[in-house]
């Protein structure tokens, strides 16, 4: 990697949909008209989204990709084309701002993104959680995409939805108890669908490394050292040893933390509601912001049991599964700036189906 490669925190969206200079990196399998890997991102979200084109996702989705969320697997590419048809007409005007994109070659032709994004638009049509309520919304989403030859084959999304919930004008507590009851009556669960991927992180055994001194080259020991060592129940009282005193924290439910206390007392209260809950590390990528300074997204799974009160009310025993991801900008070896995104309302979801099982 070159320090030519497009780096979409620093560049505005004109200049990255007009590129100068020609090729900056060598993209096996990828149309010539894309420069980079992220500008590859960019320009097809561009497309699909903000063209409204969205018959596009046949070309740049394989047939059989496979999309996780915390609510199920989307396969294929049509079924891509079908969701986005009906998110546009729940939000018609809903743009993709993107914040950010970090990005891996994970060798064998396969790219890896984390793109990190602001969705803003309006709730004019009806949705899987209510009837249209008129109110302006506002949403981050993670989606990190596996690709190659020139499509996503393999996509893990984490957005807001607790956020977008509460924008709209809801309850989170009370549209999760609405999704559980539906999921009850037709003989779902949210429980069943994660009951394997639960089981294995939590009996996993989880290794752990000191912090490193000099993050560049170092991102899956900084991974493990914040996901193994500190967002632990006993590592939090260590927060100001890997986050600066000003960090700036985005968290689900349109949280906004400043400062290591802020985020330390989050996490607290989401450990005494799941108090044996375990991190597994997923995937990891770094990209160069500033300087010295590195980008750093890593997608985890956490799984635990809902045997304490705490983030997530009175304990109801549930098995509890969160696909998260999050974006660390690291200055001087500790964070600055943190995104994490996953699916508050899923988490209630599962609690609720628990307490009416």
């Amino acid at each position: 990697m070159t320090n030519s490669i497009t780096k979409v925190a620093t560049t505005d969206l004109s200049d990255m949909l007009d590129p100068q200079g020609g090729q900056r990196m060598i993209l096996p399998g990828f149309d010539d008209e894309f420069v980079d890997f992220p500008d590859y991102i960019i320009r097809i979200t561009d497309r699909i989204w903000h063209d409204r084109d969205v018959e596009l996702c046949a070309r740049y989705y394989t047939d059989d990709c496979l999309i996780h969320t915390m609510t199920g697997n989307i396969i294929g590419a049509q079924t891509v084309i079908n969701n986005t048809h009906a998110t546009m007409k729940s939000f018609p005007d809903r743009v993709l701002d993107a914040d950010n994109v970090i990005w891996s070659d994970d060798g064998e032709g396969v790219f890896y993104s984390s793109h990190l994004i602001t969705s803003k638009m309006t709730n004019l049509g009806p949705s899987e959680f209510g009837p249209a309520t008129g109110n302006k919304v506002r949403v981050r989403t993670i989606a990190d995409c596996a690709c190659k030859g020139n499509k996503i084959f393999e996509e893990w999304l984490a957005r807001d939805y607790a956020a977008m919930v509460i924008h709209m004008g809801f309850d989170v507590d009370e549209i999760a108890i609405k999704l559980a009851s539906a999921d009850v009556a037709a003989g779902n669960s949210l429980i069943a669908f994660h009951k394997e991927t639960h089981r294995a992180v939590c009996e996993q055994s989880i290794p752990t490394f000191e912090k490193p001194s000099h993050v560049e080259g170092q991102p899956n020991i900084f991974a493990q050292a914040m996901l193994g060592n500190y967002l632990t129940p006993k590592g939090l009282t260590h927060l100001s040893d890997v986050y600066d005193f000003r960090v700036s924290g985005l968290y689900p439910g349109d949280r906004n933390f400043y400062g290591h206390d802020e985020l330390g007392a989050f996490w607290v209260e989401l450990f005494k509601a799941l108090p044996n809950a375990k991190f597994r590390i997923e995937h990891v990528a770094d990209i160069p912001y500033l300087g010295e300074a590195r980008d750093i997204s890593v997608r985890w799974s956490l799984a635990g049991y809902h045997t304490g009160a705490g983030l997530y009310g009175e304990p109801s025993g549930a098995p509890v599964y969160i696909l998260g991801i999050t974006h660390w900008r690291v200055i001087n070896s500790r964070i600055r700036e943190e995104v994490t995104v996953w699916d508050d309302v899923a988490v209630r979801r599962q609690i609720e189906t628990a307490r009416q099982s």
